[in-house]
């Protein structure tokens, strides 16, 4: 597991209009950046990067974020391989937590709180807008 400290070092470092400029073409457009989508073809741009904010949207496929995000969403990494791309581009050492059997043991139970709990909404919603009491409640 990554390391808090590594993953703040990496937001701090990161400079997102140098992260999105190794896969898109993007030309100055006032305090932004803009550029064609790399997610839909389009022959006018409706990408545009925010160098002050920090962030991107895609006004073409609605989509946007940060670096890790774009990197996430362009290169289909998950968050651990974005992070562990950003460090490497900008030569920040990733230091590494190992989990104890504790870690993931409470991992496991978040993860299984979580599934009860999006199973108990889909049951609850399903029984207020498609069974005859829920209708007659709500």
């Amino acid at each position: 597991m990554i390391s808090k400290d590594t993953i703040e070092k990496v937001f701090e470092t990161a400079r997102v209009e140098e992260v999105i400029g190794d896969f898109v073409q993007l030309k100055r457009a006032g305090s932004n950046l803009k550029g064609l989508s790399p997610f839909v073809n389009e022959k006018s741009p409706s990408f545009m990067v925010s160098p002050v904010k920090q962030i991107w949207k895609d006004f073409s496929s609605g989509k946007g974020g940060n670096a890790v995000t774009f990197l996430m969403e362009h290169e289909h990494y998950t968050y651990p391989e974005a992070i562990k791309y950003l460090a490497n581009k900008y030569n920040i050492e990733i230091e590494e937590t190992v989990q104890t059997d504790e870690d993931v043991a409470q991992a496991n139970e978040k993860e299984s709180m979580y599934l009860v709990s999006e199973f108990a909404q889909k049951y609850f919603h399903h029984t207020l807008l498609e069974t005859e009491e829920g209708k007659a409640i709500g």
